[in-house]
């Protein structure tokens, strides 16, 4: 069953569970999208294709909240606020190690290779994309740290990869250096990063939305 956490006319935003795609892929499995799709039919009694824009994505293993559009000139508008960097965006991690920053300001250049699906921070002058990340500690176990995360830029695994570069793999996160894994309430991986909130201005109305996903059962607790 979905988890809407807003909409209207305009937009709808869900909280995706870890291990569902945020889109098709060449895998062919169900996406949010499509369930997203099969909902607004169901509730709405609409006939033949119903639109739906996606406006971001989160990563398979990744849950938390998601923005979609209703309609074209919402999807353009929501868009654009992504591309400008005025949507703002909060997640929150379990990593292991002790954090030893209270906070800051993360500055690195990615570079994916698409043929392995894998991202690496790479030199200024090597061709990767500058990625930047606001961190704050919220938590310490006895070997993890709850930390919460603002990215200012969309860098394809930017989290995944600025924390574990650093010797803060993501629980979970095997293929960025995690010890171990880690399982979602389905039986499926996933790893303990969770979108926490999103703030956006309305499309229409203009008027400044903030959405927050409670944290999931699924969710180590430390």
């Amino acid at each position: 069953m979905l988890d809407v956490l807003y909409e209207d006319n305009h937009c709808l935003v869900v909280c995706k569970p870890a291990g569902l795609l945020s889109q098709a892929d060449v895998t062919g499995d169900l996406s949010l999208v499509d369930l997203v799709k099969q909902d607004l039919k169901d509730r709405f009694n609409k006939p033949g294709n119903v639109y739906l824009g996606l406006i971001h994505r989160l990563d398979r293993p990744v849950s938390g909240v998601v923005l979609l559009a209703r309609t074209s000139k919402a999807a353009d508008r929501l868009s654009a606020q992504f591309r400008s960097g005025t949507i703002q965006k909060t997640y929150w991690a379990w990593v292991e190690g002790k954090f030893n920053e209270a906070e800051g300001e993360w500055v690195d250049h990615l570079l994916k290779d698409a043929g392995r699906n894998v991202v690496e921070t790479v030199e200024a002058d090597e061709g990767g994309k500058e990625a930047r990340l606001h961190v704050r500690l919220i938590a310490q176990a006895s070997r993890t740290s709850l930390v919460e995360l603002k990215p200012h830029t969309g860098r394809s695994h930017q989290l995944r990869v600025q924390l574990a570069s650093r010797g803060w793999p993501i629980v979970g996160d095997k293929k960025y250096g995690a010890s171990r894994s880690f399982f979602a309430t389905d039986g499926g991986p996933r790893i303990a990063l969770h979108a926490y909130s999103l703030v956006f201005k309305h499309p229409i109305t203009q008027q400044s939305i903030e959405v927050t996903a409670p944290i999931p059962g699924d969710w180590p607790s430390y």
